[in-house]
């Protein structure tokens, strides 16, 4: 890990040239994304959930969190961040106690979104500026430096529209974060939108619909950094499905064939 693993972190965020944020969920995910050219490691707290045999929202404490984090943080020499859902309560003192903790285990950043875990309605939107204030406040007192994600989830989960995420950037923006996160926006049109809404980094998703742009795509709509979210994982559960069905309803082993050697594994693990 870089002795100021936040300035490191920091430095890749250019609008326009967007770096991969490469989401792992355990050490030897981590170790084999590294390996293979990842510039910085993030946690998802989906799949992280789903080693731990639990669904995804709101499923992991804090403590689960950031000794996950920690271990990732150990595995790579890149900066890692933390998905860390709502920052791990309502109140804004919470969330300046969740950066200041995962500070402590070694994250170069976390990103904390709007959504009152465990239901998937959001904060007002005056709370949830308030929250990512004290959330600024408490990375500006550390003593290095660290990057602080806003994310306006309210899009993707349905609860408003684009302009009111936009209007919860632009909070965001002037509360102190560093990068900016709406999910999933409607049309692929939309990111060059955000991106012209805020001076700021601004993360994009890679799932779903998204998958299927070029990182030239987001780089011509000023996005700064690309996350993977859970999608890598699932990808990863798409397979064991696949496969088990195939084992387990027909006998068929053949999907098996399609492995990587376990040298190479032991490789990119070393």
């Amino acid at each position: 890990m870089p002795h100021d693993p936040g300035s490191a972190f920091r430095a890749l965020h250019r609008p326009g040239d967007p770096f991969i944020l490469a989401n792992a969920w355990d050490a030897g995910s981590a170790r084999m994304l590294a390996s293979l050219g990842a510039e910085a490691i993030g946690t998802s707290s989906a799949a992280h959930a789903f080693t731990l045999g639990r669904p995804d929202m709101g499923n992991v404490s804090r403590d689960e969190a950031l000794a996950h984090a920690e271990s990732l943080v150990a595995a790579v020499s890149v900066p890692v961040s933390g998905d860390f859902e709502n920052g791990y309560g309502e109140a804004p003192e919470t969330c300046a106690e969740t950066v200041r903790l995962a500070a402590g285990v070694g994250l170069a950043g976390i990103s904390i979104e709007d959504t009152a875990l465990p239901a998937d309605a959001p904060y007002a939107a005056d709370l949830a500026i308030e929250r990512i204030r004290a959330a600024a406040a408490a990375a500006r007192a550390l003593p290095r430096d660290f990057v602080l994600c806003a994310r306006a989830d309210g899009v993707m989960t349905g609860h408003y529209d684009l302009a009111e995420a936009i209007r919860r950037i632009e909070g965001y923006e002037a509360a102190g974060a560093d990068c900016v996160y709406i999910p999933l926006p409607p049309r692929p049109e939309d990111l060059a939108t955000i991106c012209a809404a805020t001076s700021l980094p601004v993360n994009a998703l890679v799932a779903g619909r998204y998958a299927g742009m070029p990182k030239a795509a987001f780089a011509e709509a000023g996005v700064a950094r690309l996350s993977l979210g859970g999608a890598l994982a699932r990808a990863t559960h798409r397979l064991i499905f696949d496969a088990a069905q195939e084992m387990f309803r027909d006998g068929d082993f053949s999907r098996l064939t399609h492995t990587i050697p376990g040298r190479s594994v032991d490789d990119l693990l070393r």
